[in-house]
């Protein structure tokens, strides 16, 4: 069986990204979460895009692919294994990744890069 806990590699430019897919399950549903980590390689920060489950925020919890969002309204869906959905998330967390920080880690919402990828015109 193949890992999906692998480390996988993006090339954006003249820069290279390792990003990494983490599942955590949990007994009670609310307290599940998929989290997105990216790692420039000449650099030891981390940016974690956390996705929770929402009253219409769904996160694969085994019932969807894994790596599956889904926002219920409107049945819209990512799927964070794949390199055009992390790709696009990484254009919309662009401005909080050029801040100069001296944080190791920087863990942010996911679900506001989500609606920004899938609503490109609303933003």
């Amino acid at each position: 069986m193949k890992s999906n806990r692998r480390l996988r590699r993006l090339v954006v430019g003249d820069t290279t990204w390792y990003w990494t897919v983490r599942q955590r399950v949990e007994p009670a549903y609310e307290d599940c979460s998929l989290t997105l980590s990216l790692y420039r390689e000449d650099k030891r920060h981390r940016l974690a895009l956390i996705f929770r489950p929402d009253s219409d925020r769904v996160v694969s919890n085994s019932y969807f692919e894994s790596g599956t969002l889904v926002r219920l309204p409107d049945r819209s869906w990512l799927n964070l294994y794949e390199p055009g959905t992390v790709r696009r998330l990484l254009d919309a967390a662009a401005p909080v990744r050029g801040l100069s920080t001296s944080e190791q880690m920087v863990e942010l919402e996911g679900w506001q890069y989500f609606d920004a990828v899938v609503d490109p015109l609303s933003r």
